[in-house]
């Protein structure tokens, strides 16, 4: 990345700022140093030693927050008219269309007729505003967000039995429980920093840990219990545990009798779960394992279980949330250090997004949408001409009406849903159709930005200030400490213009702490004082009356806090809420049970979808890689999209390792790398949902994913997708190398391909192809599509038709510009070997002989895939260690290798390796 505007630009200085990571719920610190000097900007990325949230650690893709900040794939400048004819335009110009458009909409078909789609990328403030002037001033409930797709599942099974969306505990109560679960999360990949607290526990007080997943995952290597429950029977499972405590005796009866409703109807639901060898043969789990489960979390006082997206993302998804907090309610584990049912956000900012009432059936400050008098203390409070009255559309359902032409104008902010959504095809047709799309980003080419008519350039990480919610509730500062690019901004800066060009009042906001002070003010507003037990209609426990005096400077130097704050800030955070002096949120300030009946996925397998597809996040990526996907560091251990699948399955429909195959469901296709693998039972396939269209041809995994939802939080199925698996058949198969530098000059080449994968690395990008033409069409006119035809560039060239191989190498001045290895997969050359060389300044005769062969001279072998992306330690070194020196304890690698000595997301695998080789050597 080229180009850093930093902020206070002085030479030889160095300026440090705390801030937020951009990634998952955890929300960790970190400090960024941004030194200044002759030979220019070096920006420097480190965990916060004083942030409670992660004291100073980070996972790799935190480590790596610098590599992603540059201006080389920024928008840079407002932009309007679709495809081809989109031109630069001023911010005023770009304004006035949105405006105009958003009038003229309102005029011809009312302001339903308008949309917002938005993101747990937003700052708190960017969400409050952008929510105040949808629900407030046009009147409608028609803004969703993309946390409905990981976390409205969780927020509904909160307000059912609790009353209030919370997540009733912190961090701290992982390291004083006794035993934690971990259901439908890979922690160890997807919240990394949270998975080594528990790690530490475990060293220190030996916690007992159970992982609930259909896969064999990297958090299953160091916990004591896996259950490889099939995937959707969470609530059969969680049913089956209830029965299990009521008919041995394990009920709190006076926490249940003094706090909770309705267990008698969560029983009656469940009464199908109360025979244990039936819930074995229904979940797929042992009849010992879930013995030993049941019992274990019945004698037990102090449990924690942790749920995430294995939980929320399906058609059950409320339900099974519910059930695993029916048996914390039953057994009074809550309230207490060490003890509670945990959600685990996945993005930085879904809690804050919540907040604020981010969701279309949500008001602000925890206020309820279908509550008229919660309506009027909203529109009170706001002065606003309108109110939303009824739910707006949740996020499958709003694409799919803007396809059937009942939204004519939609607002898109700093989310790429054409890859993240389900049946993205559906969501392509809906946006070409559409009438009138805006989005704000950073990116200047996502998947979603090709559909855009008027296009804003927003601020990014590092230039953002504002404010964020992880999901232990607590609010961290996101500071500025780059100068923004001339003409980005805020996107609550964007939105404030909007709406005072179609000409309301309430949004002069001059900065992010104005917009926080009024956040604070309306969740204080007429909410009584939980300390005092005065619980009317109006009571939540989000209430930040305590931050709402902070001065500008106040808020400036905020340090983490947890809501809620009553007092001020200097009084302690409450970490454990529904404790023995606090009722719960409902009115009667009693828990409800609820009763959650076993249902079966909508979607079954059949003879022409055999398969359930489970889709995921890896360690190194997020999201669509419009961030991670910038980074060299982060793409060396999983490096390209793939499917895990069953050995006795890749017999079964006759398919290899590392061949490419086509996923299919009834809703689209997408072509992936297989990995067999004994982690994952048969009959189920998985995949990550990260790759998109700028980084591959054809492998947005949302094309295929089943559009179905959760009925009550509109949450989609992501975990249960029928589908089927078949060869992708290619007539080559090969990899290209070519110099950043020279990046342009291979584009027409790549659309020529029949499939591609990029590969962000330095200093030359890769690519991995496949083609169906004949070889010979492509070698004929390969020096045609790479166009170095320059004399001063050194062709190297050996072509065999009849072993279908051909090997080009270019050289200008004796340094690589390009390579590209045309020959049967098996035959290719390494790639860690291919990209060491594009690091050479020199290459002498014996490095061309090895290039033309397409193999090292030297026969030392390749380090394998990468394991640490800290320390760039392989598979086959750390296997090589562990072999000599007889290793039996992760310690050990990290002594003499360094891998896992770092940020630890690696540690998992190496224990693992550490596992089978010990496995190998008793054979």
């Amino acid at each position: 990345m080229t180009s850093i505007p930093v902020i206070n630009i002085q030479n030889n200085s160095v300026v440090t700022t705390q801030t937020t990571c951009p990634y998952c719920g955890v929300g960790c610190g970190v400090t960024a140093e941004v030194e200044t000097g002759i030979s220019g900007v070096k920006l420097t990325v480190k965990g916060d030693q004083d942030h409670p949230s992660n004291f100073g650690k980070l996972c790799i893709k935190g480590s790596n927050l610098a590599d992603t900040i540059g201006l080389s794939s920024r928008l840079l400048q407002p932009r309007v008219g679709r495809h081809l004819q989109r031109v630069e335009t001023s911010w005023q110009h770009a304004i006035e269309q949105v405006s105009e458009k958003f009038k003229d909409c309102i005029e011809k078909y009312g302001a339903e007729s308008i949309a917002f789609y938005v993101s747990g990328q937003l700052l708190t403030e960017d969400y409050y505003v952008v929510n105040k002037f949808v629900k407030g001033y046009l009147g409608t409930a028609n803004i969703d967000t993309n946390s409905r797709l990981c976390m409205s599942s969780a927020v509904a099974a909160h307000k059912r039995s609790f009353g209030e969306d919370i997540v009733p505990a912190s961090y701290i109560d992982f390291e004083y429980t006794e035993m934690v679960i971990l259901v439908g999360s890979n922690t160890a990949w997807c919240h990394p920093i949270l998975y080594q607290r528990i790690m530490q526990a475990k060293q220190h007080r030996d916690v007992f840990v159970v992982v609930i997943d259909p896969r064999f995952t990297a958090t299953c290597e160091s916990a004591d219990l896996h259950l490889p429950i099939l995937p959707g029977q969470d609530v059969c499972l969680f049913n089956g545990l209830l029965q299990y405590l009521v008919k041995h005796g394990y009920q709190d009866h006076d926490f249940v009798q003094a706090n909770t409703d309705d267990l008698a109807d969560a029983l009656f639901a469940s009464k199908n779960e109360v025979n244990i060898a039936a819930v074995a043969d229904k979940t797929g789990i042992s009849l010992e394992s879930l013995t030993q489960f049941y019992e274990k979390f019945a004698q037990t006082e102090k449990v924690m279980t942790l749920f995430s997206m294995g939980v929320n993302q399906s058609s059950q998804g409320v339900n099974k949330a519910n059930s695993i907090i029916n048996c914390h309610l039953l057994t009074g584990k809550l309230g207490k250090l060490g003890a509670a049912p945990f959600s685990m956000t996945g993005q930085p900012n879904a809690m804050g997004g919540r907040e604020v009432g981010g969701l279309a059936n949500m008001l602000a400050a925890h206020l309820d949408l279908d509550n008229l008098s919660h309506q009027t203390l909203v529109q009170e409070f706001w002065q606003s001409p309108n109110i939303a009255r009824r739910a707006g559309l949740k996020a499958v359902d709003l694409f799919q009406a803007i396809e059937q032409g009942k939204i004519k104008a939609i607002w898109i902010m700093a989310t790429n849903p054409v890859v993240s959504l389900p049946d993205a095809g559906q969501v392509k047709r809906a946006l070409e159709k559409c009438e009138f799309v805006v989005v704000s980003d950073i990116s200047q080419n996502t998947d979603t930005t090709v559909y855009a008519d008027v296009l804003l350039p927003a601020l990014g990480w590092g230039e953002k200030d504002g404010t964020v919610t992880n999901s232990e509730r607590r609010i961290s500062r996101q500071r500025a400490f780059l100068a923004a690019p001339d003409q980005t901004k805020a996107d609550w800066w964007a939105v404030c213009q909007v709406a005072k060009n179609m000409g309301f009042t309430g949004f002069d906001f001059q900065n992010s702490y104005e917009i926080f002070l009024e956040h604070a003010k309306l969740t204080a507003y007429k909410n009584t004082h939980f300390k005092q037990r005065e619980y009317t209609e109006y009571f939540r426990y989000l209430n930040l009356e305590g931050l709402t005096t902070l001065t500008l400077a106040d808020y400036n130097a905020l340090q983490p806090i947890q809501w809620p704050v009553i007092t001020n800030i200097s009084q302690q955070s409450i970490q454990q809420l529904y404790g023995t002096s606090q009722n719960f949120s409902h009115k009667n300030g009693r828990a409800k049970f609820i009763a959650t009946a076993v249902i079966d996925p909508v979607n079954q397998v059949n003879e022409h979808y055999p398969l359930i597809l489970n889709t995921g996040r890896v360690r190194d990526q997020w999201h669509t890689m419009t961030r991670t996907g910038l980074s060299a560091n982060l793409t060396h251990h999983l490096s390209e999209p793939y499917c895990e699948i069953h050995a006795q399955d890749a017999l079964k429909y006759g398919v290899r390792h590392n061949a490419l195959v086509q996923i299919k469901s009834v809703w689209g296709r997408c072509v992936l790398r297989v990995k067999i693998s004994e982690n994952i039972c048969r009959g189920q396939v998985f995949a990550p949902i990260h790759w998109n269209d700028q980084f591959a041809s054809d492998a947005r995994i949302g094309e295929v994913v089943n559009p179905i939802v959760d009925q009550i939080s509109g949450e989609p199925e992501f975990k249960h997708t029928p589908v089927c698996i078949q060869n992708f058949q290619c007539e080559w198969y090969g990899t290209l190398y070519v110099n950043t530098e020279y990046q342009l000059k291979i584009h027409q080449f790549i659309q020529s391909v029949t499939w591609w994968v990029k590969i962000s690395s330095t200093p030359a990008l890769r690519y991995e192809l496949a083609d169906r033409r004949p070889l010979h069409q492509v070698v004929s006119h390969l020096k045609t599509y790479l166009d170095f035809q320059d004399e001063s560039f050194e062709w190297l060239n050996l072509d065999d038709a009849s072993a279908q191989m051909s090997h080009t190498v270019i050289l200008y001045k004796s340094q690589l510009v390009a390579t590209l290895y045309i020959a049967p997969q098996e035959q290719l050359p390494d790639r860690d070997w291919l990209r060491g060389l594009f690091q050479r300044e020199r290459l002498g005769a014996m490095h061309r002989k090895a290039l033309l062969a397409g193999q090292p001279i030297s026969m030392t072998s390749s380090e394998g895939p990468l394991v640490c992306s800290c320390f760039k330690v392989g598979k086959q070194r750390i296997i090589d260690a562990i072999k000599a020196k007889n290793i039996t304890h992760e310690k050990e690698v990290t002594a003499c290798l360094k891998a896992g000595g770092n940020c630890g997301s690696c540690l998992p695998e190496i224990r693992g390796l550490i596992k089978t080789c010990k496995q190998e050597s008793l054979a």
